[in-house]
């Protein structure tokens, strides 16, 4: 059993090291890295492994939903992935917001009702209700995930792969906030998603099977039983709200919040970082 464990690391290691290198390289990688974790056990050491190289603190969590065909086998109907400090970045009204894209990668914009944390989470509390998650939100705020991954089939891989490439996540944009959120109907927090101008999707933060505040319970448990409990100050987001749209560099996506405002945003490439 210890030589299983052990070879597990390993894998864990080699996977980690090889998404975090492309990453901080801003190269593609023609295919999983790697053998395929077995299950999400196997793929959240990996990550877990990729946040202790990425020299950064994480700021938040993506939440994605794991598809049908998947969701079964995997024991799971949500995932989750980190996000990092330097890949915030902040809205302003009529102002088109840059972000970087793998070139050869995975991209695409997600419209996203997110919560901001206002008090860490207890230490120790592996356990959570809907209502205890909401106890420690500030506020919502109307955002953006700048869905992005070294590997352009990521998706099609499936699950496993995006947990162990950081939820398949490279970065948020913070938009206006939604004032009264918790008095609200979800059906009515509305927005639309265009790219280059055209439609491309349009949904409610009620889309989100539970509504946001299921997403934002699940990984205040999942994170708290890996060591890794909510902050004050994190973004959670809850899901994309009018899909997973893909973009190429040069490309202009723009998304409506009814009643709040726009953010705007444009693909380019992704430089070395550090």
């Amino acid at each position: 059993m210890e030589a299983v464990r052990k070879t597990q690391s390993l894998e864990a290691e080699t996977l980690a090291q090889a998404f975090v290198s492309a990453r901080l390289k801003g190269l593609s990688l023609p295919e999983f890295p790697g053998a395929l974790p077995a299950d999400l056990a196997e793929a959240y050491a990996v990550q877990d492994v990729a946040i202790a190289l990425w020299p950064d603190e994480v700021a938040g969590w993506k939440i994605g939903k794991i598809p049908p065909e998947h969701a079964v086998k995997l024991g799971a109907v949500s995932l989750a992935g980190p996000v990092f400090h330097k890949d915030v970045r902040r809205f302003a009204p009529d102002k088109t917001v840059e972000y970087g894209i793998y070139m050869g990668g995975f991209a695409a914009v997600e419209a996203e009702f997110m919560f901001e944390i206002g008090e860490d989470a207890p230490p120790g509390k592996t356990s959570w209700t809907t209502a205890e998650a909401v106890a420690i939100v500030k506020r919502m705020i109307c955002g953006v995930e700048n869905a992005g991954s070294p590997l352009s089939t990521i998706n099609v891989v499936g699950p496993r792969a995006v947990v162990s490439d950081f939820g398949n996540n490279n970065g948020l944009i913070v938009g206006p906030e939604v004032p009264d959120w918790c008095e609200r109907d979800m059906s009515e927090l509305v927005c639309e998603t265009f790219i280059d101008g055209k439609s491309v999707g349009k949904g409610s933060a009620a889309n989100v099977a539970g509504g946001p505040v299921e997403p934002l319970r699940f990984v205040a448990e999942l994170c708290a039983k890996r060591g890794l409990p909510l902050k004050a100050g994190m973004l959670i987001t809850t899901g994309a709200i009018t899909g997973i749209h893909d973009v190429g560099p040069g490309q202009i996506a723009r998304v409506e919040f009814k009643g709040f405002g726009a953010i705007q945003c444009t693909a380019i490439p992704l430089p070395v970082r550090s």
